[in-house]
């Protein structure tokens, strides 16, 4: 989630800082069970003319202006141990996941303290264990507002998502040998994925920064919809962050607030 930027200010090149975040993430989309992750937050932000790391995420700016940009992001999903979840018992485990591509963003509008922009990012997915597979790929256009509510940098963020066929096998597919009487064999589709609707909140105060935010995820008429792994069709994934920022650069850049 970005929040508002809507005057220049002048901020540090760069700043450092630690601390601990608190996750509820479902194992997976369309699941009915959830892991609860307490884990350290690391706080890097980078704001480099090309290169920029802060926290809406890590990216390369490839092209820059006042209604378009493109840059390179990342995204990531957590591994699943199958023992741990009812749907997926007897079955392999599920690998964390790592997205990269390119990121088209266009502004829509904006005003002060607030801007409406359409972000169309496409990344390929690769698995993350020995062994490594590229499992296809995702795209996610959404329509992302940036505000500021009593002091706080608000976004929310509507979009669907769609995958490939190797994506969505991935997840949801079940192959013959894993087959039992209530879990029948199921080869996924590639196409649409569902929706996502996700407000977030962040604020700076003094050396310390923090963030929160909730996610829905619907995966009603998605092409796998009908996998015996998808338990549920609406999910909701929350998470809470505290950072002590204790490191920032001598030198200053102008950068929008």
């Amino acid at each position: 989630m970005m929040w508002a930027q809507h005057a220049h200010a002048d901020e540090p090149l760069w700043e450092l800082g630690l601390g601990a975040g608190a996750l509820r993430l479902p194992h997976y989309r369309g699941s009915d069970q959830a892991h609860n992750w307490l884990l350290p937050v690391p706080y890097a932000v980078y704001r480099g003319k090309i290169f920029r790391a802060t926290r809406e995420g890590a990216r390369a700016v490839l092209m820059d202006s006042d209604r378009l940009d493109v840059d390179v992001s990342v995204a990531a999903s957590a591994p699943t141990r199958s023992s741990g979840n009812r749907a997926r018992a007897g079955m392999p485990d599920l690998a964390a996941t790592v997205e990269l591509g390119p990121n088209l963003n266009l502004n829509l509008a904006r005003g002060a303290g607030w801007k409406l922009d359409l972000r169309m990012p496409v990344h390929a997915v690769a698995t993350l264990e020995k062994g490594s597979q590229g499992i296809g790929w995702t795209a996610m256009p959404v329509v992302n507002l940036d505000t500021r509510v009593a002091g706080w940098n608000v976004g929310l963020q509507a979009g669907v998502l769609y995958g490939s066929r190797e994506y969505h096998q991935f997840f949801y597919g079940v192959d013959t040998a894993y087959a039992r009487p209530e879990r029948s064999a199921y080869r996924a589709e590639g196409g649409y994925g569902g929706s996502r609707f996700t407000v977030g909140a962040s604020r700076r105060m003094g050396a310390f920064w923090v963030g929160t935010y909730v996610r829905a995820d619907s995966v009603a008429g998605a092409r796998f919809e009908s996998s015996p792994l998808v338990k549920q069709r609406n999910t909701v994934s929350a998470g809470f962050a505290l950072s002590w920022v204790f490191a920032a650069s001598g030198q200053r850049v102008a950068v929008e607030d």
